[in-house]
């Protein structure tokens, strides 16, 4: 039975009503907050393993929110928003938002993406070797395999793909990846990420044409998976 506690952040009942529902139906433990300063309060005193944090709060910005989580929350964060333009995306995913699901959205998604996190969260941090799916990479001897076969990595094709594993399932933004690979003054050089993706797919990928792994999240940045 799943014992994992949500906190739901969102100021429309209905909304609320209708993820408490789901959740708990789920076996989830629901714990809800109407504003941001009451899901910053309920989070500290209780920390919960998954937080659903709406954009538009009464009091607060849900983006300042999100900022003053993760201060110290480290555990997902998935925003539930009606604003679905390109900019509060990529906004939500630079501040830390592990994900992001525009209003309306489908019950059966929104429970398989809040799976997928907290299976992620609980996983060992301190883990030597990722596996996903033929693919096998090696954090402290650097080494990557493909069916069991060594890819010959570039040293920055190498960063790039340990970025993107050890956040898989996340979207990482171009203008993240670009910091933490390059640095703060790439940040756009999309071009730079462009090139190298596609030559990570070519070793990586059974078809890189039709990428398994490294997934285009369009305007966005990319999900490993």
């Amino acid at each position: 039975m799943n014992k994992a506690e949500i906190l739901i952040i969102d100021d429309e009942p209905q909304i609320r009503k209708l993820l408490q529902i789901n959740l708990e139906s789920n076996h989830y433990k629901v714990v809800q907050a109407s504003t941001g300063k009451e899901g910053l309060v309920l989070s500290a005193n209780h920390i919960p393993n998954l937080i659903l944090l709406d954009i538009g709060l009464p009091d607060k910005s849900g983006h300042e929110v999100l900022k003053e989580l993760r201060e110290w929350y480290n555990n997902p964060i998935i925003i539930l928003s009606v604003q679905d333009n390109e900019s509060d995306i990529v906004a939500a995913l630079d501040n830390g938002a592990t994900d992001y699901l525009t209003k309306p959205f489908r019950t059966g998604e929104l429970l398989a993406r809040i799976r997928s996190a907290i299976r992620r969260s609980q996983n060992t941090a301190n883990t030597s070797v990722i596996s996903c799916g033929a693919i096998e990479i090696d954090l402290v001897a650097r080494i990557v395999k493909r069916n069991n076969e060594i890819i010959k990595l570039t040293s920055t094709e190498y960063n790039l793909l340990a970025l993107f594993a050890k956040n898989e399932g996340k979207v990482l933004t171009h203008q993240y990846l670009l910091k933490e690979i390059w640095g703060y003054s790439y940040q756009t050089e999309t071009q730079y990420l462009r090139v190298f993706v596609g030559t990570l797919r070519k070793k990586i990928e059974e078809n890189p044409n039709n990428p398994q792994h490294i997934i285009t999240e369009s305007g966005v940045g990319y999900r490993f998976q």
